[in-house]
């Protein structure tokens, strides 16, 4: 089971001064910040998907790149711009998507299928996605006689379809260097089967399954269990977007051998409370957001409610509070204490102080030994700012990847990257001379 961890240009910078909170001065960003798989000397991921519509996106749309981002990565392809050469002895894949959340309102993908190719032959990748068309609803009870199933729905599959088989005869007819998914989009299982079934018939031995971010786990496995009714033996699938831990099993059995999903790393910063993962629960992470950075305490510090100076004072004592617990120098009602006043001048009611409690006794990061506890201590568990916040997300990914080999007894963290299928890489210009 491979993971693909999809990228949304989340790096850090290693020169950070977590205590001072100050960047070096010489520090260029694409030069000297570090991905995910730069930060760990163990393996913590199988591949890197890069969707088109990040790419491409303005940041509205969720573009992550700038113009020179972007230039860099058609010019130099996917594995220098991510610097996985570096990691020779841990072979990391690269997968080429067009990214259908992006344009999921659209009523027609704004990508030609000769615009993805081209992409993808310019980055390199590994594996290449088909151009694909979103269907975000689903129910058991359209596979029922009689039912009607709404028109946009059956349009969006055929509209997939058309553009798989597209893809599939430009790849066929023109060798492209790369290995081919088909993506099945549907609105039931029975929709989910008939979708992979079209695509086996076109050729395609690799089936990506979208739309099922959304779906709760027995919808998933219904989907899963109506495409093995169909599935060739040596047609492989991938999950788009689908993180579901306990059920790798089930999922391995029904021939998923891939998936790609950001969960763990952004549950650090997006999810109220399931912020720090360990092998066997959740912890939140300790909110101290900065003066300057507060919306709501910067109001109040301009309408004159409250003092900067004192805002900064209780700011500290937080910050304090927390590197002195680390040292065992103050006890853990003490910070709770602090950050409890803090909270209240934030005009924030305090509802985290049980969690914050149980999270500060434990003091998880102690126990854990990836690069990043053992390099931030308690920083880590700080709900503060990028640098904190996306290390904290990257040590969940080195948690979710060992829960994975886990799940599979070993199958993950051993595992290596299907090799490339490329000999060597191919301009553009040839592909399309």
């Amino acid at each position: 089971m491979k993971y693909f961890l999809p990228d949304s240009q989340d790096l850090v910078d290693p020169s950070f001064d977590f205590e001072r909170e100050r960047r070096s001065a010489t520090r260029l960003r694409q030069r000297d910040d570090l991905y995910a798989h730069e930060i760990f000397a163990e393996r913590v991921l199988d591949g890197i998907l890069v969707s088109k519509g990040i790419v491409d996106g303005s940041e509205n749309s969720g573009g992550r790149y700038t113009l020179a981002q972007r230039h860099r990565l058609l010019r130099v392809g996917a594995r220098e711009f991510f610097r996985i050469e570096r990691k020779d002895n841990m072979p990391i894949a690269t997968m080429g998507d067009c990214g259908a959340f992006t344009y999921v309102k659209d009523q027609v993908p704004p990508y030609t299928v000769d615009e993805v190719i081209q992409f993808y032959v310019d980055c390199g990748f590994d594996y290449g996605i088909s151009v694909d068309h979103v269907i975000l609803a689903y129910s058991t009870e359209w596979d029922k006689p009689g039912a009607e199933v709404p028109a946009e729905l059956r349009e969006r599959q055929e509209i997939t379809l058309e553009l798989a088989q597209e893809f599939f005869t430009r790849w066929k007819d023109d060798h492209l260097p790369f290995e081919p998914l088909g993506v099945a989009q549907g609105w039931s299982p029975r929709s989910y089967a008939r979708s992979a079934q079209q695509l086996q018939k076109m050729g395609y031995r690799y089936v990506a399954v979208g739309g099922m971010v959304p779906l709760k786990t027995t919808e998933i496995l219904a989907g899963l269990e109506a495409i093995d009714g169909v599935r060739r033996k040596d047609t492989r699938l991938h999950l788009l977007g689908v993180t579901r831990t306990e059920q790798m099993h089930a999922f391995a059995r029904m021939g998923v051998e891939s998936f790609d999903s950001t969960s763990p790393l952004r549950q650090a910063f997006k999810d109220e409370k399931d912020n720090y993962h360990t092998m066997d629960r959740t912890y939140v992470a300790v909110r101290v957001p900065q003066v300057e950075g507060n919306p709501k305490l910067q109001k109040r510090i301009s309408s004159g409610n409250v003092p900067q100076g004192k805002a900064r004072e209780l700011e500290r004592a937080c910050l304090d509070g927390m590197r002195r617990l680390d040292a065992d120098e103050v006890k853990v009602e003490v910070v709770l204490d602090a950050l409890q006043r803090y909270d209240e001048l934030c005009g924030v009611p305090s509802s985290h102080r049980d969690a914050y409690r149980e999270v500060l006794t434990d003091r998880p990061w102690k126990q854990c030994p990836c690069d990043v506890c053992r390099e931030l201590g308690h920083h880590v568990i700080l709900f503060r700012g990028a640098e904190r916040n996306r290390r904290r997300g990257f040590h969940n990914t080195w948690v979710f990847y060992r829960k994975l080999a886990r799940e599979l007894g070993g199958g993950v963290a051993e595992g290596t990257a299907r090799e490339s299928p490329r000999a060597r890489r191919v301009s553009a210009s040839e592909v399309f001379s």
